[in-house]
C-alpha cells in the first residue's frame, strides 16, 4: 500500500504541474484559437529567472513576485510583437510561429544561463513527511496547493469579475463581444499575459524539485499540451483532469513497469483515449467557437 501511495503522490505532484501548463494552453486557445507551443518556455523562464534574482541577493519572496511580473510582461510582448502581427494567418502558420518563438527563447536562455541545470531552494523545509508508509516533500505539497489555488483563482476571475465575463464573451462569440464594446485584441493580450503568468508559477513551484535548465520547457510543454488535449482543448476542468490523469499514469507506469518507458506508456494511453474520444474526455465535440 505504501508503494502504491508513493506512486500516486508522485503522479499527483507532476500531474499538478501538467495541469497548470495545460491551463495556459486553454487560456490562450479559448480566446485566440492559437495553440501556443511556446508555453513550456514560460515555465522554463519562471525557474531560471527566479534562480538569477535570488542569486543577485534579492529576498526569496520578492524574487518570486518579480519573476511572475517579468514573465507576464514577456507573454504580453510575445502577443503584441509576434502573434498580433500574424493575425489572420492560417492555424498551421501560427503553430509554426510559436515553435519558432520557443526555439528563440530557448536559445537566448542557453546564452544567459548556460546548458547546465541550476538549483533553486524549496519554499519551506525539505524534510520529507511520512504518510501511511509513503514519503512526500513539503515542496510537493506546495505544488498541489498551488494548482488548487490557481484553479480557484481562475474560477473567481472568469466567473465573478467583469474582465472574466469579457474574456468568456470573446471566447464564445468575438463578433458579438466587439459589438458590445469589448475588444478581442485586448482580451488576446490578456490571455497571453495570464498564460505566461501561469507558466511562471508552474516553473517557480517545480524548480526546487526538477532542477531548471534552458531546455526543461520542451517536455513540460508537450505534456501540458497532451493534458489539455486529453481533457478537451477549450475546457479548463478538462485541462486539470487531463494533467492529473497523465501524471498518475506516468508515475504508475514508471513504478510498476519501467521508468525508461514512462513517457511511452503515458503517450500510449493518451492515443487510446483520443481514439475513443477525439474531442477529449471533458471536451465538446465542436471546440472551436470562432476566432478574432
Amino acid at each position: 500500500m505504501g508503494e502504491s501511495l508513493q506512486y500516486l503522490i508522485s503522479g499527483l505532484t507532476i500531474g499538478s504541474i501538467y495541469a497548470i501548463v495545460a491551463l495556459g494552453f486553454v487560456t490562450i486557445y479559448s480566446v485566440t484559437k492559437v495553440i501556443n507551443l511556446a508555453q513550456g518556455e514560460f515555465v522554463m523562464l519562471g525557474g531560471m529567472i527566479m534562480y538569477s534574482l535570488v542569486g543577485a541577493g534579492l529576498s526569496y519572496y520578492l524574487s518570486f513576485i518579480l519573476t511572475v511580473v517579468i514573465v507576464v510582461i514577456i507573454g504580453w510582448l510575445f502577443e503584441r510583437t509576434i502573434v498580433r502581427k500574424a493575425q489572420g494567418a492560417d492555424p498551421l502558420s501560427l503553430i509554426i510561429l510559436t515553435i519558432g518563438a520557443a526555439i528563440f527563447m530557448r536559445g537566448i536562455a542557453s546564452m544567459i544561463w548556460g546548458k547546465n541545470s541550476v538549483k533553486v531552494e524549496p519554499f519551506t523545509s525539505d524534510e520529507p513527511v511520512s504518510i501511511l508508509g509513503a514519503s512526500i516533500t513539503p515542496q510537493s505539497i506546495w505544488v498541489m496547493v498551488f494548482m488548487l489555488m490557481i484553479v480557484a483563482g481562475l474560477y473567481v476571475l472568469m466567473e465573478k469579475t467583469t474582465i472574466g465575463k469579457a474574456f468568456n464573451a470573446c471566447s464564445v462569440n468575438p463578433l458579438a463581444a466587439r459589438l458590445m464594446g469589448i475588444s478581442p485584441k485586448k482580451m488576446s493580450a490578456f490571455s497571453f499575459s495570464l498564460s505566461a503568468g501561469l507558466g511562471a508559477l508552474a516553473g517557480l513551484v517545480i524548480a526546487p524539485i526538477m532542477f531548471p535548465s534552458y531546455d526543461m520547457g520542451i517536455m513540460l510543454g508537450i505534456k501540458g499540451f497532451s493534458a489539455s488535449i486529453v481533457g478537451g482543448l477549450g475546457s479548463a476542468p478538462g485541462a486539470v483532469f487531463g494533467g492529473l490523469l497523465l501524471g498518475v499514469i506516468e508515475s504508475l507506469g514508471a513504478g510498476y513497469l519501467s521508468s525508461g518507458l514512462k513517457d511511452a506508456i503515458a503517450f500510449g494511453v493518451v492515443l487510446m483515449i483520443l481514439l475513443i474520444r477525439p474531442y477529449g474526455l471533458l471536451g465538446e465535440k465542436n471546440v472551436g467557437k470562432g476566432g478574432l
